[in-house]
């Protein structure tokens, strides 16, 4: 991982995890001069994106999350 070709090409990225605090994560391996590709983020929590995908791809609406839940499926 010290390689530095590995450095050279950023194949390590650092990026602030919320909970983790600083992580280095592999970078973006295919190299385009005119649409370069960047880590933004890092990975999500556990669950960080459930109502999300619940509510705008699947189509539950707040009742039905909430009613989720309160019996404890999320």
């Amino acid at each position: 991982m010290a390689h530095p070709q590995v450095l050279a090409r950023e194949m390590l990225v650092k990026v602030l995890h919320p909970t983790a605090g600083e992580l280095t994560m592999a970078g973006i391996p295919i190299k385009l001069s005119e649409t370069p590709g960047a880590m933004r983020m890092p990975a999500p929590t556990l669950g960080q994106h459930t109502e999300e995908v619940l509510r705008d791809m699947l189509g539950y609406t707040p009742e039905q999350i909430a009613e989720l839940r309160a019996e404890g499926t999320l």
